[in-house]
Formats: C-alpha cells, structure tokens, sequence
C-alpha cells in the first residue's frame, strides 16, 4: 500500500492527476481554498509532465489551446460519449461556479454539488463505457479549458449545420 501511495508522489503525472482529482472532489467538501491549491497544483504538474512529454511543442498560447483541442478531438470519438459530455459538462461547469460562489452546505451549494457530481458521472460513464479510454486531463491538463470550448463547438456546428439549407430541391412539373 505504501509502495503504491509512493508511486502517486512522482512530480510528475500520477502526482498531477491525483491533485487535481483530489481538489475536484475537494471542492464537495466545502474546503475551497484547500481544492483550489490542490487543483492549481495537480494542473501545473500535469502541464509540466505534458512539455516535458512533447519537446516539439514550442508555441504559444494559442498553438498549445489548438494542440490540446486536437487531442481532445482524437479521445472523444465515440458518438454517445460526446452526447453525454455535451450534457455533462455544462453540468459541470455551472456546478463548479456554484460550489465556489455558494455558502458551503446552503440549498444552491447542494444543488451545484448534484450537478457536479452527475456531470462527472455521465462524463466518466462515457470514458469507462463507451469511448473505453481515460479522461483527456489525465493526459493534457488543458483538457479543463478545451472540453468546454470544444463542447460550445459542437453545438454551434450542429446549429450552423440545421440552419444551413440543404441545397436546392427538385420539383416535379
């Protein structure tokens, strides 16, 4: 068991992913504060391991936000899955902004922590069942900005996509 718990402290990506899972799951405890540092921390770790991983990578911001969009692209392949992440993390997202900006254990704090945690859920059920993969943070720590971004992009294109005609139509005479 320790040897395990060991293996977790490595600076690098196993400690960054266990912080950033332990300060999202902070965040239900009521401890803001405590989840945000460990969050902050796991994603700075994840981050370091990604730049270490890829030393090709010499962008800015914007080539990084576009390379970890690729890759999110490339592990959301399945079309359930994406259904349950455009359901899931709006949940998340509005669930996090509520466990922030709500007093702790107040009607809206418990609202906002449902809506977490089943977000979370449909997400995860949509990794371990359908896509059979890990979620994208485990691997990109942008996976935090660009699932959202990526989630807005899937739904403007669907709406771009109905709002477009289908071309012209043959009429019988």
């Amino acid at each position: 068991m320790l040897d395990k718990l060991k293996k977790l402290r490595d600076g690098g990506k196993n400690e960054g992913t266990t912080l950033a899972v332990l300060g999202m799951a902070g965040l239900l405890t009521g401890r803001k504060a405590a989840a945000l540092t460990a969050f902050g921390r796991g994603v700075a770790l994840l981050e370091k391991a990604w730049r270490a991983e890829h030393p090709e990578h010499e962008g800015g911001l914007e080539a990084r936000l576009a390379a970890a969009l690729a890759f999110y692209e490339e592990t959301h392949g399945d079309a359930t899955n994406r259904k349950l992440h455009l359901i899931g993390i709006p949940m998340i997202v509005g669930g996090a902004a509520g466990l922030l900006l709500a007093p702790a254990f107040r009607p809206v704090w418990a609202a906002s922590a449902a809506a977490f945690t089943a977000g979370w859920a449909l997400n995860i059920l949509g990794h371990a069942k359908y896509e059979k993969n890990k979620p994208a943070f485990a691997d990109d720590p942008l996976a935090f900005l660009v699932g959202p971004l990526w989630d807005l992009k899937q739904v403007m294109a669907d709406r771009k996509a109905k709002a477009t005609p289908a071309g012209p139509t043959l009429q019988a005479a």
